[in-house]
This record gives C-alpha cells, structure tokens and sequence, in this order.
C-alpha cells in the first residue's frame, strides 16, 4: 500500500494569531497540548522567539517508550507560519541522523481568533513503502504513521484551543 506522506487538520481558536503564534512556537511549551511530546530543551542562542536555524531536542513518549529528537526550525514567520524539520533521532540523545518528519502550524485571522492549521509530512522518502509500513505498524501498535499523526494532530488542536481559551488572551469581539 503506497504511503500517505502528508496529513493536517485546523481548529478555530478564541485568541488572536500572535497570541497562538507565541505559544506554537516556542517547542518548550508543546508538551503542554501534545499527546507524545513532552516538550523540548533549546540549544544554543536561546532568544525569546523563535528564529530560523534555532535547535531543540524534542522529548517524546509513547506508552512506556521514550525518545528525543533532534529538530531545526525553518520558518519563523510572525503570526504567519512556524515550521520545523525533525532530522535525528536517539533515546536519550539524537544520535542517529536522517530526515524524519515535518511539522508546520499556519494561523490565519477569522472572525472567531485563529484559524490553526496542523500539519505533518513524512520525509522518510528513501523507505520503500513496505519498510515504512512494516515498521510503523509496530512503532505505532498497529497504524500506519498517516493515520497515528491525524489522530495526534486532532488531539493537540483541542488542547491548545482548551488552553488558550482558558487562559486570560482570550480574543476580543
């Protein structure tokens, strides 16, 4: 079966976009609303926002397994777009190199706050299909990774929207 290599979903948030772009983009925070992410630590040049070219080790966890990943940010465009390339990966250290995955998060203004657009892509494209499946399948008790992403996609926009609704910035109007 020919792999599905990219997967999004969005949700309407009460906040304006630079209210929900501050938070997505800072990865320390993302353990807050991920279902695997536990956040992450910035290496380096630590500035307020995020910047392209800035790292994170991302700390993850799935059932009893945990993993870090090493990512680099490649776009950090205010209220507009935050994209970052996870490129290793380790148990406790990302030691073992090779593109991984995509994730992006796209805010657009609506009358409501935020339209937020989750998206990931699947840069696993020197697999051969029957690999990436076989090994998915076990990775993810079952799933293959398109299908185990949208269900993590859809479970981190409702908690970011349960947290920045319920949180003083909510969006005026």
């Amino acid at each position: 079966m020919p792999r599905q290599f990219s997967v999004s979903d969005s949700i309407c948030v009460g906040v304006s976009p630079s209210t929900v772009y501050q938070h997505v983009s800072d990865p320390v925070r993302m353990g807050r609303w991920s279902p695997e992410n536990l956040g992450a630590t910035v290496r380096g040049d630590h500035r307020e926002e995020a910047y392209v070219g800035m790292e994170f080790d991302g700390h993850n966890k799935r059932g009893a397994f945990r993993w870090t990943t090493r990512c680099t940010v490649t776009a950090a465009d205010q209220d507009l777009l935050f994209r970052f390339r996870v490129h290793a990966i380790g148990i406790k250290r990302p030691r073992l190199p090779g593109a991984i995955a995509t994730w992006e998060y796209r805010f657009e203004p609506v009358p409501e706050g935020t339209r937020v657009t989750e998206t990931w892509t699947d840069d696993r494209r020197s697999w051969p299909d029957v690999v990436a499946n076989t090994f998915d399948k076990v990775a993810t008790r079952g799933h293959v990774f398109a299908d185990f992403q949208r269900r993590n996609i859809q479970i981190t926009l409702r908690n970011l929207k349960a947290t920045l609704e319920d949180t003083p910035h909510r969006f005026p109007g």
